[in-house]
């Protein structure tokens, strides 16, 4: 197999992985809830300057921050739930009103990160050793193995907690009909704000590995990641957890082995074509046929 592409495989996998837990948070608060949440990425991006102030101020490596970013997403998530995702409930279409809002959501925190955190770029200090390593003629950089290994940790977890645990599964439940669980007793509010604490929560770990990962972010890249999640959970079905990882990861090779042979614009390209290709071959996404009815 040619070289390059072998490279790009690899990197598409890594990548596809960021983006199959950025399309599965994003897809289990719209599963659950109905909220398209626009303000993802900059939740995302807000994880990742996080990380960099408990680095800073605190002295703590971006590994031992993570369960603490976790924790405080979490109930941030947990919070704003009933603060105004729980209104949002109320209205007629809470699918375009959250969009709506959510999108206003964005706007304002990438305006406040602008404010406190400057427009400057920003970067996690740290160091790895070996800083990577070669599998024949592959070259994986270190901080890229230990993300890997830290999502797939991370997907295990939230997978058990989905299909093994009575909360994961009245979470399963609800995303399957609405309506019915509340006939069997699950607290639809209670569930509803854990829900949008796990999701939170989940994109606060993203940050942390996005800021591994890549070289820099700022505050104006989070709809960048935004749009990357809708695009996954499109692929993979909306309201489809495992679609969300099977989606991150086909998006993710088909961007990086594109672009071992086109530049970076039309391996973007392709990337929305397999998108546009998909909804026509099958409009609910890969794993979409029950996720909606």
């Amino acid at each position: 197999m040619n070289e390059l592409l072998l490279q790009g495989l690899v990197n598409g996998i890594i990548l596809g992985t960021i983006y199959a837990l950025i399309g599965l948070s994003l897809n289990v608060i719209f599963g659950v809830l109905r909220v398209v949440n626009f303000a993802h990425g900059e939740f995302i991006i807000l994880g990742a300057y996080g990380a960099y102030f408990a680095q800073k101020l605190l002295g703590l490596s971006p590994f031992l921050a993570m369960p603490l970013i976790f924790l405080a997403f979490a109930a941030m998530g947990y919070g704003l739930y009933f603060v105004l995702i729980k209104r949002l409930a109320k209205s007629d279409d809470p699918e375009h009103a959250s969009l709506l809002v959510m999108f206003g959501v964005a706007i304002a925190l990438g305006a406040l990160m602008l404010i406190f955190f400057e427009a400057d770029s920003r970067s996690l200090s740290y160091t790895l050793d070996p800083p990577f390593f070669m599998f024949g003629s592959v070259i994986v950089p270190t901080a890229k193995l230990v993300a890997l290994g830290i999502i797939v940790v991370i997907t295990a977890v939230l997978a058990f907690f989905l299909y093994r645990t009575l909360p994961g599964k009245a979470l399963r439940a609800i995303i399957m009909n609405r309506d019915a669980v509340q006939i069997v007793g699950v607290n639809l509010e209670r569930m509803s704000a854990l829900t949008f604490g796990l999701g939170l929560g989940l994109a606060g770990i993203t940050g942390v590995l996005v800021a591994l990962i890549f070289p820099a972010f700022s505050p104006f890249i989070g709809q960048d990641y935004t749009l990357i999640g809708f695009i996954v959970i499109v692929l993979g079905g909306l309201g489809h957890p495992v679609g969300a990882v099977v989606g991150g990861i086909i998006f993710g090779l088909t961007e990086q082995t594109a672009l071992v042979y086109t530049s970076g614009t039309t391996a973007t390209l392709l990337g929305f074509l397999l998108l546009i290709g998909v909804i026509l071959v099958r409009p609910t996404g890969l794993f979409g046929r029950e996720a909606l009815k």
